[in-house]
């Protein structure tokens, strides 16, 4: 299975990497501890710290896999470092206005680290798709789940 390229920037790269070493250092030690204790009192099959503790194993297991392969995939790309900032591309901090003149700014991010309710928007959404390559008065279209919009690309920034 060939794994995509994951943009990411640094601090989400960070972040990622913290959320791997705090599960593998602190919160699976302890469950693994928990299921140890729990297994040694004896009948396992109605044990319910055991069979709790073999859920919440699995589930970190599958977490600590999952954020794995998305680091191993990442290709970290710094805004700073995007050759003309005068295009949105990774990194920017977009501001655009519908036809309502209600503007709207989104920052261009990795799909690991996106946050709607705080702008951030992955690299493969819609939006971003539409966005990539706009500069200043670029107008694009994007499909939303409630029908197409109309954006004009008002400012572009890079921190």
């Amino acid at each position: 299975m060939q794994t995509r390229s994951n943009p990411i920037t640094p601090a989400g790269y960070a972040a990622m990497k913290a959320r791997y070493d705090h599960l593998l250092g602190k919160e699976r030690p302890e469950i693994v501890e928990i299921v140890s204790w729990a297994a040694g009192n004896g009948d396992r099959s109605e044990n319910g710290d055991y069979l709790y503790g073999r859920k919440k194993m699995r589930e970190i297991d599958r977490e600590l896999a999952h954020l794995a392969r998305r680091m191993k995939a990442a290709q970290v790309i710094s805004p700073t470092d995007q050759p003309d900032k005068s295009k949105a591309f990774f990194g920017a901090r977009v501001t655009m206005a519908d036809e309502d003149d209600n503007e709207k700014t989104v920052t261009l991010v990795g799909d690991d680290e996106q946050d709607a309710g705080k702008g951030r928007i992955g690299w493969s959404s819609p939006l971003a798709r539409a966005l990539r390559g706009a500069s200043v008065g670029d107008l694009r279209t994007v499909r939303l789940p409630s029908g197409m919009k109309e954006w004009e690309v008002v400012a572009i920034d890079y921190d």
